[in-house]
Formats: C-alpha cells, structure tokens, sequence
C-alpha cells in the first residue's frame, strides 16, 4: 500500500506514441482554447480568448482519443479540414449550461469563461463545438480554425509558485487516469492542512467501488498556491474571501453548491500537473461543493460529510451522474411539459419500458415502474427540508446540520431496507430533482441519499469512463 504522505513530484517528460498523423508521433504538446461563452436563457454566443500551448506534454492515452461514450451537454471535436474525420473529441457540460436554466437568464446575459484541452496537432485543424438540441442530438453552434504555428498562439507562462505533489503515482500518465487536487482558500500556514485532506479523501474514493477495482489506474496530484486569507466566500451569510480561482458558495443563489468562476486562473495554475479530472478542496467546514462534467469537482473539505461529498459531486464530474434525489431545492427551472429522455446514464423518463436504458439489468419479473415507500419517504423529507431551511435561516453550528443529516439518513436506510424492492433494479420514480416523470435504477444509491455506495447503473457508467482513459 502507498504510503498516505505527499511528496514532491519531479516532472519529467514522458513519452506518447501516437500513429494518427495529426499529432506528433513521438511527444505531442498539450493545446488549450480558452474561450468566453455568453448568452442568456434562449441564445448563446461563442468567442474566441487565446489559444495556449501548456508546459507539459499531453497526459492523455493516445489510442483513447475518441469519446463513444455519448455523454455531455456539449461535445468537442477536432476535426481534420478536408475529409471532416474527428481526430480527437470528448463531451462535456458547462458553468454556463448549467446558469441557462436559472432564472437568472431570463432577465439577462452573462458571460463564462471556458476552456477545452487536446493533444497540439501539427497542422491546421477545425475546433468543432456542438449542443444537444431538443432532441438530444448534437448540432454544431461553435466552430473555428486552429493553426498551432500562428504566432499568437501563447507559448510561454507564469512559472508555478509552488510544486506539484503526488498522491497517488501508478506510473506513465499516459497509460493512467490523473486527477489534479487544487487547493482554495488555504493560506502557507495550513498547507499541511490541504495536503491531509487531499490524502484523506484520495484514500476514501478508492475505497468505493468501482473506484476501488481501478485504483491501479489512477494517478492523483495535488497543487496548493497559498491564499493571503483563510477561507472560502460565502455571500449569504456576509463572508467573503478573496480567492485565486473564485471559489464560491451561494452560485446560482443555491447556498450549498460552490463553483469556482475564475477558469483562466484556474487553468493556469493546473496546467502543471497531468490531468484530465480536477477536484477543488475548499478551505470551509459548511456543508457544499459542485460537481460538472468534464470541468471540475468542488468539496468543502472541513466538512464532516466531506467523504460523501468528494465521491458525489466526482461522480457528476467523472462520468456525467446525474442528482437522483429531488425534494432539496435546486438552482434550475422545473421541466415544463414532456419530459424528455436525459442524456445521463443513471435517469431515465422511462418513455417506453422495452427500450429502457438499463434493461440488460432489469429481472424478467420486475415491474416497471418499480414500486417503493414515495409516500413515506416525501412526508418525512418535507418537515426534513423544513428543519435544514430553518438551521440555515439562524445560522445555526454546522455541527447541527451534521447531526440533521445523520437522522436522515437513518431514517432513509431503514425505510428502504424493508421495501420488497430495495434490492432489485427497476426504475424508480423520483429523480434528477423531480418527484414525478423521471426514474431511478435501484431505490437508494449515493446519487440519491448520503449512501456509502454506487448502485450498479452508476457503477456500470463510472466503469466505461475509466475505460474511456486507459485499457
């Protein structure tokens, strides 16, 4: 077993064998758009920041290079001009997908930053960003020509103002999956802090299948700049902090989710250390963190729910997970009418039972909809969610939250454990923070509750990003 300490991590070159001619058959460099991205609730508008050649090679697995994977609000290709073959592409979702469906963008625009990463090619190429349409299908709104000899491309950055650590080093970045921790809100005195933190969660996640099966294939660093200030935001109860990449409670006005709006800073500071993953500790004991697909994961790292946390708001990240549970309150607009059928893997609106997306799962003889105690479940979590408003309201310790949480969870594990279902796969209603019209697989998962486990839908959809990255 790896020892829990962090230590400085040597980067030294690695070699990447490709045989597409696009990229360098021996060591292709990292390239990154960096782009602004403004709309508001019905248009959105693309413009080009920078393009950026980073200072290390490319992390990536160079048979990996295709995403088949069909998930992702949007997805971006690099396409070769003349035949139009993809040559490399990943779908991801972002800050602003997410902000589009606040009310907020009703009554005004606003504009995010945003970047996406692919091995440097060695010709011109076309940058290629598409959106599912109401169909779910994904139409192009973005595109523009990449010529990594055009002089402007920027080639040289800010020296690192500290080292990159190693957590977890299974070898050749290439041949594994790396995850980057970055620390917010830490000053030079509590460095020690985030390292023990970054070492602690690192060891919870893989304690968690299917994390747990492919720890061989992970690699994990860590990066701390420290912060003039201790602490993280947090504008509803009057607490603000300034913060290297703008870590933040209260985004989108929801209390408990944390964002980080500063991407430049934040792409500045990873771009040292191999990664396709990142994950934010904040220096808070508050309840909260984030998790988008393909950008980051967030996680009040003081929290005493911090494991839980780190693994949940990953599983959004990591492999596009949707929220399963539906009675706390969200940011986004309702669904209004039909509902149509998510792109995530672990919910479905269940339009035609045969077609379910999960049906090699599903026993011949279980009912769909699969039945469960709703009725009982919504009655508790009503005066619940009343007591969690009200904790928040008085500004009550956050060791009393804790405690709420701890009861709930008792009382949703013990409810469930007595359904006749509670073992089976199905599809049961409840989820993506909706009480009617989309579905579930099993009736309690970490998507769904402060469980400790994955159901297997959730697993199965963990497992076939992994094998997006390596073998």
């Amino acid at each position: 077993m790896k020892s829990k300490l962090l230590f400085a991590l040597t980067l030294l070159p690695y070699c990447l064998f490709n045989g597409n001619t696009l990229f360098s058959s021996e060591k292709p460099a990292t390239m990154r758009v960096d782009y602004y991205h403004t709309g508001n609730a019905l248009m959105e508008i693309f413009s080009l920041h920078r393009v950026v050649v980073e200072p290390l090679l490319w992390p990536g697995n160079p048979d990996k290079n295709i995403d088949n994977t069909n998930r992702g609000l949007y997805l971006f290709e690099i396409v070769e001009p003349l035949t139009n073959a993809v040559l490399y592409s990943r779908g991801y979702s972002s800050i602003f997908g997410e902000w589009q469906n606040t009310a907020e963008a009703k009554n005004m625009h606003r504009t995010f930053h945003e970047s996406v990463r692919f091995p440097r090619p060695e010709k011109m190429v076309r940058l290629r960003i598409s959106k599912r349409d109401d169909a779910n299908r994904f139409a192009t709104i973005w595109s523009m020509m990449i010529d990594p000899e055009d002089m402007l491309v920027v080639r040289k950055s800010r020296a690192l103002e500290t080292k990159v650590l190693s957590v977890l080093n299974n070898g050749n970045p290439a041949k594994m999956v790396d995850v980057l921790i970055v620390g917010d809100g830490f000053t030079a005195s509590e460095t020690g802090d985030f390292k023990k933190y970054a070492a602690e969660l690192t060891e919870n996640m893989f304690a968690v299948s299917p994390f747990k099966e492919f720890k061989n294939r992970f690699n994990v660093w860590a990066i701390n700049i420290p912060s003039p200030e201790s602490g993280t935001s947090r504008p509803s109860n009057g607490t603000f902090r300034w913060s290297r990449i703008g870590a933040t409670y209260d985004a989108f006005r929801s209390e408990r989710y944390i964002l980080a709006f500063d991407n430049q800073a934040l792409r500045e500071i990873a771009q040292y250390a191999p990664y396709e993953f990142l994950i934010i500790l904040t220096n808070s004991e508050t309840y909260g963190g984030g998790g988008i697909f393909g950008q980051y994961t967030t996680v009040a790292a003081k929290n005493e729910w911090r494991q839980y946390l780190m693994i949940h708001e990953f599983g959004h990240h990591f492999a596009a997970l949707a929220d399963e549970y539906y009675t706390s309150p969200v940011a986004y607009n309702e669904a209004m009418g039909s509902k149509p059928e998510p792109w995530e893997p672990n919910v479905t609106a269940l339009q035609n039972p045969q077609e379910l997306k999960w049906k090699a799962f599903v026993r011949p003889e279980t009912p769909l909809p699969t039945g469960w105690p709703k009725k009982e479940f919504e009655t508790f979590q009503k005066k619940n969610q009343a007591e969690r408003k009200k904790l928040r309201r008085e500004n009550r310790p956050e060791h009393e939250m804790s405690e709420l949480f701890r009861r709930e969870q008792e009382f949703c594990e013990n409810l469930f454990a007595v359904s006749p279902n509670h073992d089976k796969i199905g599809a049961f209603e409840g989820a993506n923070y909706e009480a009617t019209g989309y579905f579930r697989a099993q009736i309690n998962c970490l998507m769904f509750t402060r469980y400790d486990k994955f159901c297997r839908i959730c697993r199965e959809g963990i497992k076939q990003v992994i094998d997006l990255y390596v073998d």
